[in-house]
């Protein structure tokens, strides 16, 4: 069965759980003479653009011909950091077939785009999993404690981190504070409480499209993980609008069991 959601909130909430995690296989005596893996700095944003602070994203998820459900991303303000709200929920037949209520909350530095903290609360079918991400930049570690509720067992895992790295939900606005020049691409660190992933951002095309939200000009780009399960197994699109609030008007993500397409339905302000 399908998990209609929630990692592409960040390119991101329409792709299983943990899309973006590196493989994980046992490495080999050769393997573990090698130096430790390197990624490259995150680059640094538009010094311009401010975070949309207040305002909430909402999103219609579309697969085949259904309405598969709705989406929405939420940013404020907590102390000195900024707080992304991800809300992922199934509806309609699709609902009946398969439950989808997700809950994602990530913390990250406004000045450097470095996350902080991420927690996840899934419930997709009959899975339940509460997971909390520290990202621990004293010692290079994120530190994941996972608790699957159904199951009634606990996880403890630390994987190597360099020394600024995005995670899933808040990598969508750091994305879009980037320069976006068509036809560049921006590599950077993301962890997702496993191994670290280098992500390429492709900068594709500028084009025009259509929202229940309205009509946008719009800059297509196109993210890919370099060594993640999803490699060679489906393609990602996101498409901001070309103008200074750079909004995430249109998601979409080409899989082996189909296409599933996030549109901006409207935007709601405090």
């Amino acid at each position: 069965m399908i998990r209609l959601p929630v990692v592409l909130l960040s390119f991101l909430l329409l792709l299983p759980n943990g899309a973006f995690q590196a493989r994980t296989a046992a490495p080999s005596s050769s393997a573990a003479a090698q130096a430790p893996a390197t990624f490259p700095p995150l680059p640094k944003p538009d010094p311009n653009y401010h975070f949309p602070v207040g305002q909430t994203w909402v999103y219609g998820a579309e697969w085949r011909v259904f309405n598969a459900g709705i989406a929405t991303l939420h940013i404020e303000q907590s102390g000195q950091e900024q707080h992304v709200v991800g809300l992922a929920d199934a509806s309609g037949a699709v609902a009946l077939l398969y439950h989808v209520h997700d809950r994602f909350d990530s913390y990250f530095n406004p000045t450097d785009s470095c996350s902080r903290a991420l927690s996840k609360r899934i419930e997709e079918g009959l899975r339940r999993v509460n997971a909390d991400i520290k990202f621990d930049y004293q010692r290079g570690k994120a530190v994941l404690d996972q608790k699957n509720l159904k199951k009634n067992d606990s996880k403890h895992a630390e994987n190597d981190i360099p020394g600024c790295v995005t995670d899933v939900i808040s990598a969508i606005y750091y994305a879009g504070a980037l320069p976006l020049q068509v036809g560049k691409t921006y590599s950077f660190p993301l962890n997702d409480g496993g191994k670290t992933e280098t992500v390429d951002l492709h900068v594709e095309a500028k084009e025009q499209v259509k929202t229940p939200a309205g009509t946008f000009n719009a800059i297509r780009v196109q993210p890919e993980a370099q060594q993640s399960l999803l490699k060679n197994k489906g393609r990602i699109w996101v498409w901001y609008s070309d103008d200074a609030n750079r909004i995430p008007v249109q998601m979409k993500g080409k899989m082996f069991w189909g296409t599933i397409t996030f549109r901006l339905q409207r935007i709601e302000k405090k």
